[in-house]
């Protein structure tokens, strides 16, 4: 499998595997991936967390839509977003005019496991700190879901190894159109 005709971005809460699908599908599809966070990260010079703490999150998203909007101006590549991109309506309206979108959907129980293997969680996801981690997600998945369902493809994002859902998303790239076989 080579080539991309169009950004592919992937949506979803945190721990729906957004980047280590995003790094997978990248090397399968042997085209770029980039992380919106981590872009942001960069050209701020601080983290995401010491963005949220000094600027607030009205702060972070401005950053985030310019980021996103200057990748989705580069070459087709997998981009991978934070959790709360698509919820701003500029950055949306962007990513569906210029990337396909599909959504990481992972129940609550899956999103918590996965969260809680990372250490210090709430040190890097701002939305999390010092708040139930179960909880938060739940709260911040009724109010997104709605949202990360207008994505052009859903896909469950579970327990199954990796290899499973690449093949699902690069058969619907390929029944859209978006990339060519060898």
């Amino acid at each position: 499998m080579t080539g991309l005709k169009k950004t592919v971005a992937l949506v979803g809460m945190m721990g729906a595997g957004k980047t280590s699908i995003g790094k997978r599908l990248s090397a399968r599809l042997g085209v770029p991936f980039c992380d919106a966070d981590h872009e942001i990260e960069e050209a701020a010079g601080m983290t995401v967390s010491e963005i949220f703490a000094r600027f607030g999150e009205p702060y972070f998203r401005d950053g985030e839509r310019r980021v996103i909007a200057r990748l989705l101006g580069e070459a087709p590549h997998v981009l991978a977003t934070g959790g709360g991109a698509y919820m701003d309506p500029k950055t949306r309206a962007l990513m569906g005019e210029k990337a396909f979108t599909i959504w990481l959907k992972a129940p609550v129980e899956i999103l918590v496991g996965r969260v809680k293997k990372r250490q210090g969680a709430s040190q890097t996801r701002p939305l999390l700190a010092g708040r139930n981690l179960r909880a938060t997600l739940t709260s911040l998945l009724a109010v997104r879901e709605p949202v990360y369902a207008q994505a052009d493809l859903v896909l469950e994002s579970a327990d199954e190894p990796h290899a499973v859902l690449l093949d699902k998303i690069v058969a619907a790239l390929t029944a859209h159109g978006l990339c060519e076989t060898p």
